[in-house]
């Protein structure tokens, strides 16, 4: 079944249509047409049943004959009632004899003769690119010239048309896990909004066989494969009002990326390889398990079936109903009809042989489900899990509504975790933590499982930090924006969405008056628009009484972010605002403008949240009166707006005198961003690098975290460029820059347990780059821990020591194959990824092409962490250039495992190319993805990548003679 369907799947499957019966629903046979002519009525070619290319509107009879022999690209049969057959037409379908005998010579001849032309036919059906497939053949080629298969389907827009609302589905599903493939019957009813003698709907890769349709109707069944819809086209109109039902069977291959109904396995203890299938539907994935309308405004109920073989167990949405046994061997587990309307994005069911802890929580069932060899990493999310839910049930005054909460670890999984309503998706990495497991890695779960509850969670400051360098571009795009393909949508998932989404609430939560009022807003927002589709001012105008609507409109509608400069004399102070924007562009530069509520403190009062003053900065430049004693002000306090502040020369050096005498007078936060403002200034030429060493010179009495990591990602950075640009001598004068800023700190750092989540993230940040610039005490004190690691299984190494540890034992031949085996055999998942980083950190060529060639393979090690993989390889001075020929190489695979213009292909590219910074380099990458077409040429994370290497190479060129002199 499954190599019949391989050398079918691929052939047009456009259209072919119904029988007409009087009391039952008209049936679509749409397997493809026997070799018996005996098999299949054929009716004459004088059917009039048209495929057209109509656009929004059919034409109107009268037009039909005319347009009838341009637009014509097959004929489909009548009716094949018995009514309208006459008893001896040569079409009419024969019984089979009751025994067979031995086929003469004569017959054996014709039959091969038959099935020569069969074939052949068939190729020129494939190879013609114009063809719509029907049981009429395909049209004479002068019938054919000009056209498309874009010009025939009778919608032409990427968004589905409106005329059609869905009601609810009901999906019986048969996953079969030996040949990776599925059947499927979609029940889709619908209720008609306008006139229309068409619906359209998504498909990707389903074979549809079989059409039904109630009231019964002839009816033509297209697709487009660019834009993955399925229309359904009638002779007669179907009218406002109407209720009908689609019904669709299909049959379909798993997919192998980790999108739609995708299949995935792992290895069990015994070594035996173990099977399961799992969805990942968001954003636009639906389509590829069953034929629906995938559109996030398209609600409808959904009442989900699966026909399993016993030794699995399904999951789904909503609460089990019941089981049922089967004649043909299989189960049916028949899952309840989802409570409310839901998206298609958020439909989810698995067939795995999982098992699970659960618990109550106020009428709730949670559970959490794994593989049955890491049950016991499950219980910190169940309790994790269960406190959160409490919480959020109280914190948003509203209850969670369901009765059960499923949260399950997948083995194969690419993203970090899907909210699928009552079902959660994990990675296995971001679920399951080991009893030993230290505190940063819980806080990791803890975070995820959070933010996957609520659809939010806490936003670290570096991780703000990282989005506003990504919104400095001019790559960059809006918040809220339009989008027209289905690589657009996937590119839409990334840091902006996410990281700038999150960081302009918490602007707002710290600009509004009042305690509480966020909240407040938040709940009757979500209680107002319960179970419907809203637009972005409904939340806006949900949080205050005031209208801001306008306000926030300039942060989510137009892309990047503002330069507030300031001007201090005297008791006034001029702030005026540009856009933040790296490379040049004049439009946005003369129109853009922000709605900034500007937070500050000053040299009297610069600690405590009631120090704070709020400004709002509505036009191009406005003035604010201060005291005239104030030695300087600190805008953005604690760094909770989105929007860099450039103090000017003498701004700079009082804030900066100031801190080098007594660090601790502006907290932790505010330290971080001036470090972090004072960089990218650099990068857009506003201030030297001078300035910038001036500002670092307080930095080695720094102890807290966020300002030492952002330190030492900007400089580490630099370090990389000087590397990988060769300028070796340069590149050693800034490893001795950096261990004279930190060397005490990181003598200072210990190697045992340490309970602090904080101090784990600064002692991980601190020890990896003193092992990375190959620091003697700290590469002497991880070689011994893994000696001991490796040669006592008792011995435990701190979570957050991990990684550096295993970086260092790679660059060891010996120790690279010792940490392999290490990988292939341990459970703990947070302790696997952190292996995969050190083997992936290896400088040996012959390594380095090994672990790129085993995570594109994905028997090792799984195809999901190949990103890792490249992201880790690019960072040594050996791996980079190896990664870049490594993609060009095996682009057309990466593509197949992971969509084009999705977070792990974008990651991949601008991982490859971020430090690059010269001509040479810059022509490779753009003659590359410019070669590439359909391919991948036209993502948002090339336009990127290219302006990524300019600026590198902008600021590196700029640059040089300084840091020759500087350092």
């Amino acid at each position: 079944m499954s190599e019949t369907f391989h050398s079918r799947a691929n052939l047009p499957r456009n259209m072919i249509e119904n029988s007409l019966f009087e009391e039952e629903p008209d049936v679509v046979d749409l397997a493809f047409p026997s070799l018996d002519p005996d098999e299949v009525a054929y009716e004459p070619r004088s059917s009039r049943l048209l495929v057209r290319g109509l656009g929004e509107n059919d034409l109107d009879e009268d037009e039909e004959d005319c347009e009838s022999s341009a637009r014509l690209l097959g004929m489909s049969f009548m009716n094949r009632s018995a009514a309208h057959r006459s008893s001896s037409s040569p079409y009419t379908r024969q019984s089979p004899p009751r025994s067979c005998s031995r086929p003469s010579a004569r017959t054996m001849v014709v039959c091969v003769l038959v099935l020569v032309i069969t074939v052949s036919m068939t190729m020129v059906l494939y190879f013609l690119p114009d063809c719509t497939f029907t049981k009429a053949g395909c049209p004479k080629s002068n019938q054919t010239q000009n056209q498309t298969d874009e010009e025939v389907f009778p919608w032409a827009q990427f968004r589905l048309p409106r005329s059609i609302n869905p009601l609810s589905y009901e999906l019986t599903l048969t996953p079969d896990l030996d040949n990776m493939t599925f059947t499927g019957r979609a029940v889709i009813h619908m209720s008609v909004l306008h006139n229309t003698k068409r619906i359209v709907l998504h498909g990707v890769d389903l074979l549809i066989h079989k059409a039904t349709f109630k009231p019964p109707h002839d009816v033509t069944v297209l697709e487009s494969k660019p834009r993955q819809q399925i229309a359904v086209k009638f002779e007669e109109e179907l009218k406002v009002g109407q209720l009908c039902v689609l019904t669709l069977d299909y049959f379909a291959n798993f997919s192998h990326t980790y999108d739609g109904f995708y299949n995935s396995s792992y290895t069990d203890k015994d070594g035996k390889k173990r099977v399961l299938a799992a969805t990942q539907f968001e954003p636009l994935s639906a389509r590829k398990a069953f034929p629906c309308f995938d559109e996030p405004s398209f609600k409808a109920t959904f009442l989900i079936k699966i026909n399993r073989k016993p030794n699995f167990m399904t999951l789904s949405n909503m609460p089990k109903a019941r089981t049922t046994n089967l004649s043909n061997g299989l189960m049916q587990d028949e899952f309840e009809k989802t409570s409310v309307n839901m998206s298609t994005y958020l439909v989810a069911f698995i067939v795995a042989n999982f098992i699970s802890v659960s618990k109550n929580v106020s009428g709730t069932m949670v559970s959490v489900y794994s593989v049955p060899e890491k049950t016991g990493h499950t219980e910190y999310a169940l309790e994790t899990a269960s406190k959160l839910l409490e919480f959020y049930n109280n914190f948003f005054e509203i209850s969670y509504p369901l009765q059960k909460l499923d949260l399950v670890a997948i083995p194969d999984f690419l993203a970090g975790a899907m909210e699928n309503w009552g079902l959660i998706t994990f990675r296995e990495t971001t679920l399951l933590v080991g009893k030993d497991s230290s505190p940063l890695e819980k806080q990791v779960v803890a975070s995820v499982i959070a933010h996957e509850l609520a659809h939010q969670g806490n936003l670290f400051l570096d991780v703000r930090f990282r989005a506003m360098d990504k919104d400095a571009l001019n790559s960059s795009h809006a918040v809220s924006t339009e989008v027209n393909t289905i690589e657009q949508v996937e590119e839409m998932f990334d840091s902006i969405s996410y990281e700038k989404g999150a960081s302009i609430l918490l602007m707002l939560n710290a600009s509004l008056p009042g305690d509480q009022q966020f909240r407040k807003g938040l709940i009757q927002y979500l209680k107002q628009f319960h179970g419907l589709n809203t637009a972005t001012n409904d939340l806006w105008n949900s949080l205050t009484q005031q209208n801001i609507s306008d306000m926030m409109s300039s942060w989510t509608s137009q892309k990047g972010f503002p330069l507030v400069t300031v001007s201090h004399k005297g008791g006034l102070v001029t702030l005026s605002q540009e856009p933040f924007l790296l490379t040049s562009d004049d439009i946005i530069h003369s129109s853009s403008s922000w709605n900034i509520p500007v937070t500050y403190v000053n040299d009297s009062c610069s600690l405590a949240p009631t120090c704070t003053q709020v400004f709002s900065l509505k036009s191009k430049s406005e003035t604010l009166k201060v005291p005239e004693s104030l030695k300087w002000l600190k805008f953005n306090y604690r760094n909770t707006g989105f929007y860099i502040v450039d103090y000017g020369k003498e701004g700079w050096e009082a804030l900066i005198g100031d801190l080098v005498t007594n660090f601790q007078i502006l907290t932790p936060e505010d330290r971080a961003s001036l470090i972090h403002n004072m960089f990218a200034l650099s990068r857009l030429g506003r201030v030297s690098f001078r300035q910038v060493l001036n500002l670092l010179n307080y930095v080695s009495n720094e102890t807290e975290t966020s300002p030492v990591k952002e330190a030492l990602l900007q400089l580490n950075s630099i370090h990389g460029l000087l590397d990988k640009r060769q300028e070796f001598d340069l590149a050693a004068r800034m490893k001795a820059y950096i261990k004279s800023c930190f060397g005490s700190l990181m003598n200072k750092q210990t190697w045992g347990e340490e309970e602090s989540v904080s101090r784990q993230e600064l002692r991980s940040a601190l020890l990896m780059t003193a092992c990375n610039l190959n620091i003697d005490n700290c590469t002497q004190h991880a070689k011994a821990m893994f000696r001991d690691y490796a040669q006592n299984n008792t011995i435990r190494i701190p979570g957050d020591l991990q990684a550096v540890v295993f970086t260092v034992a790679a660059q060891s031949d010996d120790d690279w194959f010792t940490l392999l085996s290490m990988y292939e055999h341990s459970t703990y998942d947070s302790e696997k990824r952190k292996m995969l980083q050190g083997l992936a950190s290896t400088q040996h060529t012959r390594l380095i092409a090994r672990i790129l060639s085993e995570g594109l393979k994905g028997d090792k090690i799984q195809t999901q962490e190949l990103p890792l993989i490249i992201s880790t390889v690019c960072r040594s001075f050996a791996g980079h250039l190896f990664a870049w020929d490594f993609i060009q190489v095996n682009w057309d695979r990466l593509i197949e495992k992971f969509p084009v213009g999705s977070y792990a292909i974008g990651r991949v590219i601008t991982s490859t190319t971020s430090q690059f910074s010269t001509q040479t380099r810059l022509n490779q990458v753009q003659t590359f993805f410019s070669g590439l077409n359909e391919r991948g040429s036209q993502m948002r994370s090339v336009q990127e990548a290219l302006e990524t290497i300019r600026l590198n190479q902008r600021w590196v060129d700029k640059n040089l003679p300084a840091l020759r002199k500087w350092l």
